[in-house]
């Protein structure tokens, strides 16, 4: 490495003019371009002991939360209250306030306990402020469909929850079985799409033996516009003693399923649309990204 001594002869007076520019409020790169010195480790040198200007600090989210953080805890409040108080997690109020004095207990365990449960509880309300807002934002991003999007947004649903055709076990036909209503909604309104003619639609309810089939029925049958007698029979899922079940209350419907009659051109495009798909997609070249 070329000496200090040989390249930069009179480091004193270029010392001199760093501090005097870092002082004016210049940033690194600036002084660096200024003086042409372009070595990191004789800037490190020439700057050493001058704080950078205030406007080349990045100014971070939180910064806020951890000033009130540190006020709080001189304040003489524990981590708990302090959670409960910002809404934050202790282990960000830890790394903020660890250099302050500890505040003596000044509480039974009972009482710390109980506070610790609040601070927990807001943090889950904040967390879950921020995923409904989260959520709410993608979905206003939505706005209406056009048929094309309708159109390509039920091809992938289909082949995602759609009954397939095999060439062990040719069935070309249309069946689709859901338990979210959002999707068989959709799923109706890409059928609408096709003009697909109510006639030519037929349900049946799939549920665990244990729930209320009767209930489900007429749940799915309000959803999708159809009178509920013209469902078909009702599969039951049998009950395996060695099993928990998760899905019980009243939000359990099992799932709805829906076939088209005299569908095997549809099934075929339906299939090819999807092949059609898979063959537009592009893998993006993240390579040439700027």
């Amino acid at each position: 490495m070329t000496s200090i001594t040989s390249k930069y002869a009179d480091f004193d007076r270029l010392r001199e003019q760093a501090t005097a520019l870092r002082r004016e409020g210049l940033s690194r790169r600036q002084i660096r371009d200024r003086l042409h010195v372009h070595n990191n480790d004789i800037l490190n040198r020439l700057l050493e002991g001058e704080p950078p200007p205030d406007w080349t600090k990045r100014p971070r989210a939180k910064d806020d939360l951890r000033a009130r953080a540190r006020e709080l805890r001189a304040q003489g409040m524990t981590y708990d209250q302090i959670q409960v108080e910002l809404g934050c997690s202790k282990s960000s109020i830890s790394l903020w306030v660890r250099d302050l004095p500890k505040p003596e207990r000044q509480r039974t365990r009972e009482e710390a306990s109980a506070i610790a449960r609040r601070g927990w509880e807001a943090t889950l309300r904040v967390r879950e402020e921020e995923r409904t807002r989260t959520k709410q934002a993608a979905a206003d991003e939505i706005g209406d469909l056009s048929d094309r999007e309708l159109f390509l947004v039920g091809v992938a649903l289909y082949w995602a929850e759609g009954t397939k055709d095999k060439p062990y076990a040719r069935r070309e036909r249309v069946t689709f079985v859901n338990s979210d209503p959002g999707m068989i909604k959709t799923f109706s309104a890409w059928l609408d799409l096709l003009d697909i003619e109510p006639a030519r639609r037929s349900f049946y309810v799939m549920i665990h033996e244990s729930a209320d089939a009767e209930a489900a029925r007429l749940y799915w049958a309000d959803l999708v516009g159809v009178d509920p007698a013209s469902f078909g029979k009702t599969t039951l899922k049998r009950h395996n003693p060695k099993t928990r079940r998760k899905n019980v209350g009243d939000d359990y419907h099992g799932c709805l399923v829906v076939c088209v009659r005299k569908s095997a051109d549809l099934y075929r495009r339906i299939e090819g649309a999807w092949y059609g798909i898979v063959g537009a997609a592009r893998v993006p070249d993240l390579a040439n990204r700027t």
